[in-house]
């Protein structure tokens, strides 16, 4: 068992890494490392027995741990923070939810986890969720539209959503612009379009941003609550990272 995964996971770092030397992230902004956060779903409301904020933290708990250490790996999380609104749920895209204080001048969950991630400055930022609703049985990537670095987000997060389905067995739904769900009020202040809060350029200040739906929190339920398949899904996130940021290391 232990010889086949190791085939699996070499097997799709291999080709990967084939996909990876295409793309060109720009260089670190410290001009030393690079620095990566995760930002995985804080929302424990989003589906029937399921914690779609437990199964998003894990996986991006496996993929800080099997990162690389000539790399610096963040995580921002509202899920156990005190003093906020929607800290443990709330929609991406509705600005009640996200850019606004609340009666008490509270901040969101969401805008917690941007200002952390600001305050860390990485140069990769990757929101992590899981779909619902969706009919699929698949792992969808989200870029924000019209900022200068869309097109490279596109790349990495087609590279990423290739490496989760790899592992999984999900369908690859390709890469997605972040007004195409057409849900909810939260509005890019530049382009007008509706958009995902944290992908947001003018609120999220990581040059490169994607987000992925793991999976459907309904139909993919099986994969999503097993312990096993959230290590290689994390691993595989990770590692597909790496063969763009350290190629030199695969």
């Amino acid at each position: 068992m232990i010889q086949k995964k190791i085939i699996l996971i070499t097997g799709v770092l291999i080709g990967l890494c084939g996909c990876a030397g295409s793309l060109h992230l720009p260089p670190p902004q410290s001009g030393a490392s690079y620095v990566v956060t995760y930002q995985p779903s804080h929302q424990m409301d989003t589906g029937e027995n399921f914690n779609e904020a437990e199964v998003c933290n894990a996986i991006a708990g496996e993929a800080i741990a099997a990162a690389s250490p000539s790399l610096k790996v963040h995580k921002v999380w509202s899920y156990d923070q005190m003093g906020l609104h929607h800290a443990r749920v709330g929609s991406n895209t509705k600005i009640d939810h996200t850019s606004v204080l609340d009666s008490t001048g509270a901040i969101s969950g969401y805008a917690f986890e941007i200002r952390e991630s600001n305050r860390i400055g990485p140069d990769i930022f990757i929101a992590l969720h899981n779909n619902g609703a969706s009919g699929q049985n698949a792992c969808w990537g989200f870029v924000h539209e019209g900022d200068a670095f869309e097109p490279t987000n596109r790349k990495l997060a087609a590279l990423l959503v290739e490496a989760v389905s790899k592992v999984s067995g999900l369908k690859n739904a390709g890469v997605h612009g972040d007004s195409e769900p057409n849900r909810n009020d939260y509005r890019c202040a530049v382009t007008g379009k509706l958009s995902f809060y944290s992908l947001d350029e003018n609120v999220n200040h990581a040059p490169v941003r994607v987000l992925l739906e793991i999976g459907d929190n309904a139909l993919s339920r099986e994969i999503l609550l097993n312990k096993e398949m959230q290590k290689k899904i994390g691993v595989a996130v990770q590692k597909a990272l790496e063969a763009v940021l350290l190629p030199h290391e695969y």
